[in-house]
């Protein structure tokens, strides 16, 4: 059971030193009781009470890092039911099926697929995190020449090895060594042999059984065995049984502190239809599953589960920003348009994403308003004439450009007068309301001069 956060601190060295950030070591206990602090963030606490300590301030799911290098994946480490109670910490990964049956070409294709699955939506970079080799044949080696060509062709890209021989896993995770693959197949029959295995390459081991009973039983004996770094399927195959395990499996894990429980979810959500596999792969990114497996990566299905996922696991509670200054688009020139926005990553990016498709050179001057949009943070007096001339003045861009003309969103038209009360010498023009009127808005004003 987790500890209080009056147990913590009569534990801790009540020195009220303030080394971990806090103002007392009641402050810090009872952080730790809500799992929003670190034990290591005190330098003093002894090792006894790092012992007692250290299982009990652990995140109530384990933290797991899948791979290895600039492309390996942390998951797990969740420590709430709800996004809005605390942001979900590590984005569950996508991974895609290579059977062990296909051609080497077909192989290699699939591995060009993942390779270039990189997009970029809103300042952040998402792309297909992992590859699921199954041994679909029951040969080991024809599962064991299909690793190596994944080793071989992506040596940097997370795998999921799925099997339930522990011969072939034996065989295929040696290509692997020291890149922490995943070894997933262990069941009731070969828990012995499989536990082996992962502890002596250093993998995590994908735990599958026959439902929550079954599951909980299966990552005990597992872990009396000597493994620690696990990732759980409770067999689920239906979207009404994973949703129900799932949940009950994070619920027991956080409200409980149910260690059997305590680790990321693995789901495969491969089905013939792939319209019908992107609502299954949805289903485990918005309930708790750590790791989905699919069969197919089209670039639609890639945008639709990227976007999903990257929302779930933003901080609803802080909007994503970009940095305040002047950004060029195109190679602007002394007499290119000069535009304003705010700083809401969103609202950045389509317009920016706009200007690019006018094909007019333009700078595009964003400014700091604590990630809001262009009305809400006008309605908040974060875009006001006061500040907004501020910053124009303050950016240095009069420096550069031939021109005094500010163009402003639409939406905030009622600006206008003020800012160039405010802006000596500048004229505002009021720009189109919505950023998709940018391109027409911009090509008339090139025609015009």
């Amino acid at each position: 059971m987790a500890l209080s956060g009056v147990a913590i601190f009569k534990l801790l060295p009540k020195t009220n030193c303030k080394k971990c950030g806090h103002p007392t070591c009641l402050a810090f206990a009872m952080k730790l009781a809500q799992r929003q602090a670190s034990l290591d963030q005190c330098p003093d606490v002894s090792e006894e009470a790092k012992k007692i300590l250290g299982e009990a301030s652990a995140p109530p799911i384990r933290s797991i890092t899948f791979g290895s290098g600039d492309r390996a994946v942390k998951i797990g480490e969740e420590t709430v039911l709800f996004r809005h109670d605390k942001k979900f910490v590590n984005p569950c990964a996508l991974a895609v099926e290579i059977k062990d049956t296909l051609s080497e070409t077909e192989i290699t294709k699939k591995i060009e697929e993942v390779l270039t699955s990189e997009i970029d939506r809103v300042g952040q970079k998402l792309r297909i995190d992992a590859i699921a080799l199954t041994n679909a044949s029951d040969d080991k080696g024809k599962f064991e020449s299909a690793a190596k060509l994944i080793a071989s062709k992506a040596p940097n890209v997370p795998v999921i090895l799925s099997t339930t021989d522990h011969g072939s896993a034996e065989a295929a995770v040696k290509p692997f060594a020291g890149k922490k693959p995943i070894i997933y197949g262990a069941n009731p029959g070969n828990a012995e042999a499989m536990a082996n295995i992962a502890k002596a390459e250093k993998a995590t081991l994908g735990v599958v059984a026959n439902g929550l009973d079954e599951l909980s039983t299966l990552t005990e004996k597992i872990k009396s065995l000597g493994v620690e770094d696990m990732v759980i399927d409770s067999g689920a195959k239906k979207a009404k049984e994973m949703l129900e395990n799932n949940t009950m499996i994070r619920r027991a894990a956080i409200k409980k502190n149910f260690k059997p429980f305590g680790y990321p979810v693995i789901n495969f959500a491969q089905r013939d239809d792939s319209l019908h596999e992107a609502l299954i792969a949805s289903l485990g990114i918005t309930k708790y599953a750590s790791i989905i497996v699919v069969s197919s990566i089209e670039k639609w299905k890639n945008l639709a589960l990227f976007t999903l996922r990257q929302n779930i696991y933003t901080d609803p509670q802080v909007p994503m920003q970009v940095e305040q200054k002047i950004y060029n688009i195109g190679e602007p020139k002394s007499e290119s348009p000069l535009m304003i926005t705010t700083n809401f990553s969103l609202t950045y990016f389509i317009v920016s994403g706009e200007i690019e498709n006018s094909k007019v050179a333009s700078r595009l001057a964003v400014m700091d308003c604590e990630g809001l949009s262009v009305l809400t943070a006008w309605a908040a007096g974060k875009f006001t004439a006061s500040k907004i001339a501020a910053f124009i003045k303050d950016s240095g861009i009069e420096n550069e450009v031939k021109h005094r003309e500010l163009i402003i969103p639409g939406y905030v038209a009622i600006l206008s007068g003020s800012i160039e009360d405010k802006l000596e010498g500048w004229k505002v023009t009021v720009g189109p309301r919505e950023a998709n009127g940018l391109p027409a808005f911009l090509k008339a004003r090139v025609a015009q001069n």
